[in-house]
């Protein structure tokens, strides 16, 4: 289809000049929904995480087949990783906290296709750390946000998967574990001296997806998890 319309704007344009003009980029405008399709190889996730009489805990939520799970989607053009994790954080979870803006680890989903014996691909995450400060009503329905005991969450993330990519949705939360209390180490060892990691408020991020989405025509901001 696109080499017919190519040879067809070539037969239009005087010799020397087709292929630049053929060359550059449309100027069609793509809905919101229709980028997130084109981009869906990229997908973020927002492991959000509190600190309760010492111990850290982890909120997952429940995918539309029960699966307990991180909020997580595709990126979305025009937002960094991070700005994307907190905004899914926010619609699925309710979350109002800081978000990291560096992403601490990386994981692989596989995801097969909707017919029955479909090949199975597999989908990059970047997963992003998020302190939550306070839980507000959800944009979703059905996703029952709720707090885990990290040995728990592992448990709730292994079950009803295959062996291997439970495994690694666990390791996702030793990382955070290690990255939470090296980064409570070094705010207790150095209280004055210069912040390092950089941080986004979810809240303002909102506005900001809001303003962008608007532009683009399209009104969801969010992806099933899976």
């Amino acid at each position: 289809m696109h080499s017919a319309v190519m040879s067809a704007a070539d037969s239009r344009l005087p010799a020397g000049l087709s292929r630049t003009r053929v060359d550059q980029p449309s100027a069609r405008f793509l809905r919101l929904a229709e980028l997130r399709r084109l981009r869906k190889c990229e997908q973020v996730a927002a492991v959000c995480y509190r600190v309760r009489g010492g111990n850290i805990e982890f909120l997952l939520v429940q995918t539309r087949k029960e699966r307990w799970t991180f909020p997580k989607g595709s990126a979305m053009p025009g937002l960094t990783h991070a700005q994307a994790a907190a905004l899914e954080a926010f619609e699925e979870a309710g979350v109002h906290g800081r978000m990291e803006e560096a992403s601490f680890t990386r994981y692989i989903q596989p995801k097969r296709g909707n017919m029955q014996g479909s090949v199975v691909t597999e989908l990059a995450v970047s997963a992003h750390l998020c302190e939550v400060l306070r839980l507000g009503p959800p944009q979703e329905f059905n996703r029952n946000p709720t707090w885990f005991p990290a040995d728990k969450a592992k448990r709730r993330l292994r079950e009803d998967r295959e062996p291997d990519f439970g495994a690694e949705l666990a390791r996702v939360v030793d990382r955070a574990l290690n990255r939470v209390r090296r980064l409570r180490s070094e705010t207790g060892m150095a209280r004055d001296a210069p912040q390092k990691v950089q941080f986004i408020d979810i809240d303002k991020i909102r506005t900001t997806a809001r303003v962008k989405t608007s532009r683009t025509g399209s009104g969801g901001l969010s992806s099933p998890s899976s």
